[in-house]
């Protein structure tokens, strides 16, 4: 059986340092705490490990980052047994019946005016944000500032996220060695998830697909079916998307056809290559997500084509961060920030579709890109380089 890689812990440095991060931004700003909303809902968990080291397992959680003061976690109390809460960096833990009510609470006897919370758009529950706002206390939309204050990666957070993207690079080779018509589309990606699990992944893993026949791909992402068998003509899209053991997301797509493309998939393969040639170029530091918007999908200028999705996002601990690569997005591009590129190109008639992910590092010459694998359409009688 494969041998597992530790992965990388978490020194006290790093932890001072994301903390240090999140006090200067609410001081320049005038606020007296934060509270990062996490919850267990795929892709959003990541902000309670980010700040505490805790991983959830179950429910929701809260971690209270004051400008002056020791950091407080804030389980529901219901979540008392669920997940190891000895993992934490941030001793003082409480268990509230209303999480919401008792920072209100907190907040109040300490005389704090302004609070900003992290997952007001997705992330709180409804019970909480009506216990927060019931007093006289500010609430301030953190969402975007939290995105950014992590977005540009320290050395060490760089080996964290490598770990998480090797991992998930292993994984898809270990879904073209299982690739065989015949099959299913579960039983294809299974040994990428049994490696994803052996290797200390827990439930951040999304094993979504795209697939079609003759050569194409259908625009709706679901999960693999397990019943009806793969035929060599089918074209097979695996997300292969996974938080590793050190909880970083990476990203990553290759399609898969015996047979291969159409002509119609395999023009918007011409040109998705050169979308990724176009985001080593203008992932450079300096430019706007707008900028590399306008470069990566210009690429399908003039194909029968529409975007499906954002053309892609910062990604760490919380899949889908800002800044989004997208259309009057100007936030400056950072060096060491970490960006998913992936636009779901959708044919006109919305019946096709071709989807690829690789993940970059941003750097002042361009982006880096993550993984060795080529952008290519591949036949299933590739293998592992050695």
């Amino acid at each position: 059986m494969e041998a597992v890689t530790p992965a990388p812990t978490v020194s006290q440095k790093e932890i001072d340092r994301r903390h240090a991060r999140i006090r200067e931004a609410l001081a320049e700003q005038g606020i007296d705490a934060l509270v990062v909303a996490g919850t267990e809902y795929t892709g959003f968990e990541g902000g309670i490990r980010w700040i505490s080291g805790f991983r959830m397992v179950h429910r929701y959680a809260y971690g209270l980052i004051p400008v002056q003061g020791d950091p407080i976690t804030v389980f529901p109390a219901e979540a008392r047994w669920v997940g190891q809460h000895g993992e934490s960096w941030i001793d003082e833990q409480v268990f509230a019946d209303t999480p919401g009510a008792w920072m209100r609470q907190l907040a109040e006897q300490r005389g704090w005016g302004r609070l900003a919370v992290y997952g007001l758009n997705f992330a709180m529950p409804v019970r909480d944000y009506v216990a927060l706002t019931g007093g006289e206390l500010e609430i301030i939309d953190f969402d975007v500032e939290f995105d950014l204050l992590r977005a540009v990666k320290s050395e060490e957070e760089l080996g964290l996220v490598r770990h998480s993207f090797d991992l998930n690079e292993r994984g898809f080779w270990k879904v073209l060695e299982a690739y065989e018509p015949g099959k299913t589309e579960a039983a294809i990606l299974a040994p990428a998830e049994e490696l994803f699990v052996r290797s200390g992944t827990t439930r951040t893993t999304q094993n979504m697909v795209l697939s079609g026949h003759d050569g194409n791909a259908g625009p709706e992402f679901k999960h693999p079916d397990p019943i009806r068998p793969v035929e060599p003509t089918d074209l097979l899209l695996y997300s292969v998307e996974i938080a590793g053991p050190t909880g970083y997301w990476a990203e990553f797509a290759r399609p898969i056809s015996q047979a291969g493309l159409s002509p119609r998939t395999q023009e918007i393969m011409d040109a998705y290559q050169e979308c990724f040639e176009r985001a080593r170029t203008s992932l450079r530091a300096g430019n706007t997500a707008h900028d590399v918007h306008m470069q990566v999908f210009g690429a399908f200028d003039g194909l029968d084509v529409k975007a499906g999705h954002v053309t892609g996002h910062s990604i760490d601990m919380i899949m889908v961060a800002h800044p989004r690569i997208g259309e009057g997005v100007e936030t400056v591009l950072e060096e060491n920030m970490i960006i998913s590129i992936h636009p779901h190109v959708v044919t006109t008639d919305e019946e096709n579709c071709l989807y690829m992910q690789e993940t970059f590092r941003v750097t002042p010459g361009g982006g880096e890109q993550l993984s060795s694998v080529p952008i290519v359409a591949f036949d299933g009688s590739e293998r592992t380089p050695s």
